[in-house]
């Protein structure tokens, strides 16, 4: 997943010859499998089947998306190439979120509700280590082989995963009478809203940041995600038992407000070291804010249920990453590239408004 940050857009942009609004569009599509079929599915595989089984087939499914991208690479058409990469998009909001919601829902599972917030920690930094150290491998990958190489990656790596979530003991599901999905979802709602506010910024240095470097001629934004990563994993290693301890809407209104300050550094950045910064401010306040507003989610949701719950909060996240492309794309030709990230600093302050009203209006675990 990381490998393919910085590359996708450019191979859209650059290769295909597409415009900002169709980069958005391939770029945030995955999230509309992932709101309409990947999250509710893989909560109730989890729930009913147990984490293990839905990691392994998520993996094998992410190891499905690198076959469909070598597919896209056999068409010279450039349509033809991008409507082949955008189904591997769409698969990759299918099988994704089996993986993210397994490994919350596994570690849920072994440690208990009371430590939500360290696993939603350890599992979220695991995942921005990847995206920190796969930016700028994807890059070289990319110098060096083409697409094809990030092709290979996207194959090879899950499949390595797959082997290690092989060899691990799984967990029973929990019994009981679970709710349906839809209920899920009205369950999480306001740590949902706020997620979906605070990821906007997140959303808009995925599928933006690239195209502000070049066109600023800072040169390769492999830096920004690997910025973006560190800023998150320090936070989370400094700072991530304290949503547990004082409480996820606490620790959300304060992280929002570092993530909207990140994201006006990036609007304003006179040059690549100050945008640099802004992604580390936003990755670390964005770390704790979307493991304090998942802390609230638990808090929410039967225990019968938790796996949904997860998937059910990051639809939240999906629906800001399925919006933020082609708004962001459609708001930087209105405004230009900068003003997308302006956008993402609005939205998480609006972000700290919910998370004030939930620390008004708490309920009991």
């Amino acid at each position: 997943m990381g490998m393919a940050l910085p590359v996708v857009p450019r191979h859209v942009h650059d290769t295909l010859g597409m415009g900002t609004v169709m980069v958005g569009v391939v770029m945030g599509i995955q999230y509309l499998s992932s709101i309409l079929l990947g999250r509710g599915w893989s909560g109730t595989v989890t729930d009913t089947r147990g984490p293990r089984r839905a990691m392994l087939a998520g993996l094998l499914g992410v190891a499905s998306v690198g076959g469909v991208y070598f597919l896209a690479l056999a068409f010279a058409d450039p349509s033809l190439a991008l409507a082949v990469l955008i189904a591997g998009r769409l698969l990759t909001g299918v099988a994704e979120p089996f993986v993210i919601t397994a490994a919350l829902s596994w570690g849920i599972a072994r440690l208990g509700p009371a430590h939500a917030g360290k696993v939603i920690g350890w599992v979220g930094m695991a995942l921005f280590a990847a995206y920190g150290f796969g930016a700028p491998a994807g890059a070289a990958v990319y110098a060096r082989f083409g697409f094809a190489g990030i092709a290979a990656a996207t194959v090879l790596v899950p499949l390595l995963a797959f082997g290690v979530a092989w060899a691990m003991r799984g967990q029973a599901p929990a019994g009981g009478v679970r709710p349906a999905f839809t209920q899920v979802l009205g369950a999480v709602k306001l740590p949902g809203l706020a997620l979906t506010l605070c990821s906007f910024g997140y959303a808009a240095i995925n599928a933006f940041v690239v195209l502000l470097f070049v066109q600023r001629g800072w040169g390769s934004a492999a830096l920004a995600f690997t910025s973006m990563g560190a800023g998150f994993i320090l936070a989370r290693l400094l700072v991530g038992h304290l949503p547990d301890k004082l409480g996820g809407a606490k620790v959300g209104i304060v992280c929002v407000a570092v993530e909207a300050v990140g994201q006006l550094l990036i609007w304003g950045a006179p040059g690549a070291l100050l945008a640099c910064v802004g992604a580390a401010l936003t990755g670390g306040g964005y770390a704790l804010a979307f493991q304090g507003f998942g802390v609230e989610s638990v808090r929410r949701a039967p225990p019968q249920s938790r796996g949904a719950a997860m998937g059910g909060y990051v639809v939240y996240q999906d629906i800001s990453m399925a919006l933020a492309g082609p708004l962001g794309g459609w708001l930087a030709l209105q405004a230009g590239l900068g003003s997308v990230f302006m956008a993402g600093a609005v939205a998480s302050l609006g972000a700290a408004g919910i998370a004030l009203w939930m620390l008004r209006h708490p309920v009991s675990s």
